[in-house]
């Protein structure tokens, strides 16, 4: 698109890009203490994954030692290892989870 001023000079609009925000990946750790029917709980109730979704998961961190329960921006991701956290705290488990940029 071009504009034409009255002084002869002519204005191109820049299109200016947004790039995407950057990506975290939720992780569940693995580890000795945590029953695998909360971490399918976990999975279930804050990731809304199906039960089998859950169970392939809570396999992958039982097997693997880490799991991804999705990818969100910051703020999400934030909010979700917050929410899992305190979830597994008032249940008494020492289920940890992280979050790294993918």
């Amino acid at each position: 698109m071009t504009d034409q001023h009255n002084d002869g000079t002519v204005l191109e609009a820049q299109q200016t890009r947004l790039k995407p925000p950057p990506m975290f990946k939720v992780l569940l750790l693995n580890d000795d203490f945590t029953p695998m029917e909360f971490v399918v709980a976990v999975l279930e109730q804050l990731f809304a994954k199906s039960r089998e979704q859950a169970t392939q998961i809570m396999l992958k961190v039982h097997l693997e030692g880490v799991g991804v329960c999705g990818v969100y921006t910051l703020d999400v991701a934030q909010t979700k290892v917050d929410q899992v956290t305190a979830f597994a705290r008032e249940n008494q488990h020492p289920l940890q989870c992280v979050m790294e940029e993918q």
